[in-house]
């Protein structure tokens, strides 16, 4: 099932949904698709004009590939502008993940502060693809296309603080329209970047992330190419402190992320 499918499958049946393990990231399902499903389930309890401007994410524990995950959700507080919503993904009778929301309708300001220019990086097509090797690279990369731009690529004893390029998802079929689900596989699909610092190979993975989505949305579709960068703000003691950011392709900025990471090495 393609990342569209399986969207598809949460608004159908939150219930009983089933991640396959083509999804998987070690364990575990990969993380950027289980906030994906909360999210697009929180999605539908909330009105429409009140798009998603914050969501902390805390990866409880590991949603196993080939077993069904049911997506709960509770609506908090409903204000005159803004709701505040939490959902759940339940494996077992256990909670996986956990995606507290704040959806806010727009509403006038006499503040407008435009946002920093993206960073200047080489095109996409002079970036070196980051290629789905199996056992090698997680099985759910096989799902994204990612260009390396800044930084170095996972072990390879880069000190830099930074790491990113391009991404997309890789959709069948005709172009599907982008949404703030899809911001968060795209923001999700990239190691963390404390993980070049490593000369050996070493498992990581995310504690809690909070990202915020810049609105209205830019309009784009599945094929356009997205850049991202991630920026070590601190790292010791086995865990790694990152703040990242996501633009379009014409430079506009689409989401602000900010991670804790566990390492295991």
């Amino acid at each position: 099932m393609v990342f569209s499918e399986l969207l598809q499958a949460v608004r159908t049946n939150p219930q009983a949904v089933v991640i396959p393990p083509a999804w998987a990231q070690g364990r575990a399902s990969f993380g950027g698709l289980m906030a994906a499903l909360v999210y697009e389930s929180m999605r539908a309890q909330v009105p429409a004009g009140r798009p998603p401007r914050s969501l902390a994410i805390t990866f409880v524990g590991p949603a196993e590939p080939d077993v069904p995950v049911s997506f709960q959700v509770e609506l908090l507080r409903e204000g005159k502008a803004v709701s505040q919503v939490l959902g759940r993904a339940v494996q077992n009778g256990q909670v996986v993940t956990l995606v507290q929301g704040s959806f806010g309708a727009p509403r006038q300001s006499a503040i407008e502060v435009v946002a920093d220019p993206a960073p200047q990086i080489k095109p996409v097509e002079d970036c070196p693809e980051l290629t789905y090797v199996r056992n090698v690279t997680p099985a759910f990369t096989r799902f994204l296309a990612m260009r390396w731009g800044i930084g170095g690529m996972p072990f390879s004893n880069n000190p830099s603080r930074e790491m990113g390029g391009w991404v997309r998802l890789r959709e069948e079929g005709e172009a599907q329209a982008v949404s703030e689900a899809h911001l968060l596989a795209l923001v999700d699909a990239w190691p963390p970047a404390v993980l070049a610092h490593l000369s050996k190979p070493a498992p990581g993975s995310s504690l809690t992330w909070t990202i915020e989505f810049i609105q209205p949305v830019a309009a784009l579709n599945s094929r356009d190419w997205c850049l991202y960068r991630a920026q070590i703000e601190h790292a010791r003691d086995g865990y790694g402190h990152i703040a990242a950011a996501l633009w379009g392709p014409r430079g506009e900025l689409l989401a602000i992320s900010r991670q804790t990471v566990a390492v295991f090495g």
